[in-house]
């Protein structure tokens, strides 16, 4: 019998739903912390899709001492929500304890993974751990040479999660970027909903995180898709209307402020495609560092589809014009009058 609703797993739902809000209250209070940070433990993946940068085959996972001093310091900095990320994570063999450290320091605990070792006994664990949310990416019915995350390979994960799982589930679907066949999106979305899931659906993006305009047929396919979203923070979508129309969105990217993403290696990067910039290892990056950051106006940002750092920014999207700016890979300009609005 499925769990989700049981009088546990509901107490559970309620008691994230409340962090969720203190997190968001305490975003809107004070911008000094950063509200996400994505984090690497395990760049080796056991796939190889085609759109995907963010992996290798060979990569040993990053010790465990060592992942629970980058928690640890992202704890100092206040950050609100800490989603692991990777390569693929389930490889890490300390997994759990990763989870459980981010708990310890208050953050809300999230995963993105490609479901393949989701199994009964894995999903219990998490449950143990502390995951708050996990994300699966679906990219087609059947596998093809552009993806293997398809429904066909991972529906019966899906089953074990909506049987075992305690904590939020979102399963993303993809239009775009070469997808062979569209219509995919829908039954991957309507799978989802059925099981009991959140469904979202993104805009596939080139290998700098750069626009991919959709042709009619995907536009149609992600209208239906988004129509069909059930309510959630992730709903604040509103940049991806312009992407789906090729047009750049205006907006104050908040990436190495409010949003950072930690390589393998612990070195702060404004998102998973923009790695070298600004660089700097966690251990010491300070409030300082997140509040240049967040005033810091980035180039590649009229173009970038990378949803999470959209959704984060639009926490701040009503205040503090940013008064210096950075070309990734170029030079940057600071305005005199460089300060922290709170």
């Amino acid at each position: 019998m499925s769990r989700k609703n049981t009088i546990r797993t509901k107490a559970i739902a309620a008691s994230r739903k409340l962090r969720e809000l203190g997190s968001i209250a305490s975003a809107l209070a004070s911008t000094g912390h950063p509200y996400m940070a994505q984090i690497v433990p395990m760049r080796r993946c056991n796939l190889s899709c085609a759109y995907c940068n963010e992996y290798d085959d060979n990569s040993a996972p990053v010790p465990v001492d060592e992942m629970l001093r980058r928690i640890d310091h992202l704890g100092r900095l206040g950050t609100s929500v800490i989603t692991i990320s990777g390569g693929e994570p389930t490889l890490h063999p300390d997994l759990d304890a990763i989870i459980a450290r981010i708990r310890k320091t208050g953050a809300i605990a999230g995963m993105i993974t490609n479901g393949y070792f989701l199994m009964p006994d894995r999903i219990e664990r998490l449950n143990r751990a502390g995951l708050d949310h996990l994300q699966i990416s679906i990219d087609n019915v059947t596998p093809d040479d552009v993806s293997k995350k398809s429904l066909k390979v991972l529906d019966k994960k899906l089953q074990f999660l909506s049987e075992y799982a305690e904590f939020h589930v979102n399963i993303n679907s993809v239009v775009g970027g070469g997808m062979k066949n569209p219509h995919d999106a829908l039954v991957v979305a309507r799978r989802a909903m059925e099981l009991g899931f959140t469904s979202t659906i993104g805009i596939i993006h080139d290998g700098s995180g750069q626009l991919k305009p959709l042709n009619d047929t995907d536009r149609a396919i992600w209208d239906e898709v988004r129509n069909m979203e059930k309510k959630n923070y992730s709903r604040f979508n509103h940049f991806q209307v312009a992407i789906a129309n090729g047009r750049p969105n205006d907006w104050r990217c908040r990436a190495g402020g409010r949003y950072i993403y930690v390589c393998e290696n612990g070195l702060v990067h404004y998102c998973s495609q923009q790695r070298g910039y600004p660089g700097t290892p966690l251990a010491d990056y300070t409030r300082a560092d997140v509040a240049r950051e967040f005033l810091t106006e980035k180039s590649c940002a009229p173009n970038c589809t990378i949803s999470c750092v959209h959704q984060v920014s639009y926490i701040d999207h009503w205040r503090a014009p940013q008064t210096r700016s950075v070309t990734p890979g170029g030079g940057h300009t600071t305005s005199p009058d460089l300060v922290q609005i709170r």
